[in-house]
């Protein structure tokens, strides 16, 4: 009758981690609670069938888990699961075949030191040499980089 209730506990143990880990999120009671009933299934090992009865279960949890795990996640729902997305943007890109450096446009918003410009038709971000130009402002620029337009205010 207690190798039932040793393996009845395995089971709910396991079960409530996958459910801790497929269902609630971030570790919980839920969690701590299912660690505890595997430990107490391990103790019950110890305590009635002896000592290499509760090494065997304890070997066989510390093999069990991860390979459950891993099945798991292999599976349908355990792909829902998983960031698959790859992100391959890249922020700020300047197309250098429409601008160059001594090219003149204009502000279309204020540069505080950062603000929208507009040279040759294409509108880009631009900073500012010093510290504000305002909107409308005819500018000049002075420098590209690889993700900055450097420009300055034409007096």
């Amino acid at each position: 009758m207690t190798i039932l209730i040793i393996l009845a506990l395995i089971v709910l143990g396991i079960v409530m981690l996958m459910l801790e880990l497929a269902v609630i999120p971030g570790f919980t009671v839920f969690g701590v609670a299912a660690i505890g009933i595997l430990g107490y299934s391990v103790y019950l090992a110890f305590i009635n069938y002896g000592i290499w009865a509760g090494i065997g279960v304890l070997v066989a949890l510390i093999v069990l888990l991860p390979v459950l795990f891993m099945k798991f996640f292999k599976t349908k729902a355990g792909r829902k699961m998983q960031l698959e997305s790859v992100i391959d943007g890249k922020v700020n890109q300047i197309e250098y075949s429409k601008i160059n450096v001594g090219d003149k446009g204009k502000a279309l918003g204020r540069l505080a030191p950062m603000g929208k410009i507009e040279v040759n038709g294409y509108v880009a971000e631009g900073k500012s040499v010093g510290n504000y130009i305002p909107e409308g402002s005819e500018i000049e620029i002075v420098k590209i980089s690889e993700n900055h337009i450097i420009v300055k205010q034409i007096i």
